[in-house]
């Protein structure tokens, strides 16, 4: 993987010194190169695309990629952390240049960024308690008065149980960890979110009775979000991803962080 990784990181500098000529017309691309910095915005609380390690520092399968896409461009990598509702605001305002976060490319987001991937499908699950609940199959199973669903705000999750469970209560947290330790305070039924981060919590906290369905309900790309007014610095990370995925490289990544629970030991 290291020479794999070289090899990349040679042809992006190419790319890279290729493109400079022109890069009055890309602003994004041309600010990282002037900053040497690439600003990669995320929740930092979505495992396992991003979470915080024990000893403070954000590990998960966004940070590796991020950490793969600012070497190979030759320039230093800055995680910035905010709420998951803010990203694409702040990716507007240009106080990041990407946003890497679990975020599922869909037509409303696509209006305000651009999108490259998708690097992972997912899908959105159920995290609960209740094993009949955790048997469902569809919605309809769910949509249920009685019922307490937690959701990350501003999320796909979110609109998911508005316009499919509109007979649920529904309360929306700033990250996952505020809707896992609902459940496990028993104050919510259960929590809607990407099929990764339901099967990471069962994992975590299956021996607390965390538990989640076997399938996701829906299938849906993640992608990275970017600037729509920078054609050069989508092309290139377009390029950047296509070459990663034909490497192995992203196999590799989704082998280490959605399939071997190994990394688990780093969590707080």
């Amino acid at each position: 993987m290291k020479r794999t990784l070289m090899g990349l990181m040679l042809c992006a500098a190419i790319l890279v010194g290729a493109v400079a000529p022109i890069m009055a017309d890309s602003p994004v691309l041309s600010r990282i190169v002037e900053n040497n910095e690439l600003r990669v915005g995320t929740s930092g609380a979505q495992p396992p695309f991003s979470v915080k390690s024990k000893d403070g520092s954000l590990i998960g399968y966004e940070v590796d990629l991020a950490k793969l896409l600012a070497n190979a461009m030759g320039v230093e990598l800055k995680l910035v952390e905010m709420p998951f509702g803010d990203l694409l605001p702040a990716l507007e305002k240009g106080e990041v240049d990407v946003v890497m976060s679990g975020m599922t490319m869909t037509p409303s987001r696509n209006l305000k960024a651009a999108f490259v991937g998708p690097y992972i499908i997912s899908g959105k699950s159920i995290l609960t308690k209740d094993k009949t609940i955790a048997q469902a199959e569809e919605t309809g199973d769910i949509n249920q008065a009685d019922l307490t669903i937690v959701a990350l705000a501003n999320s796909t999750s979110q609109k998911f149980v508005e316009t499919l469970m509109p007979k649920a209560t529904l309360v929306t947290t700033k990250n996952y960890d505020e809707g896992v330790n609902m459940i496990l305070e028993d104050k919510a039924t259960a929590m809607v979110a990407d099929f990764p981060i339901c099967a990471l919590s069962a994992m975590r906290f299956g021996d607390q009775g965390l538990v989640t369905l076997a399938e996701p309900l829906t299938i849906e790309p993640i992608g990275i979000a970017i600037s729509p007014g920078d054609s050069l610095m989508l092309n290139m990370v377009q390029n950047y991803l296509v070459a990663l995925e034909g490497v192995g490289i992203l196999e590799e990544l989704e082998a280490k962080w959605f399939k071997d629970g190994g990394w688990l030991i780093h969590l707080p």
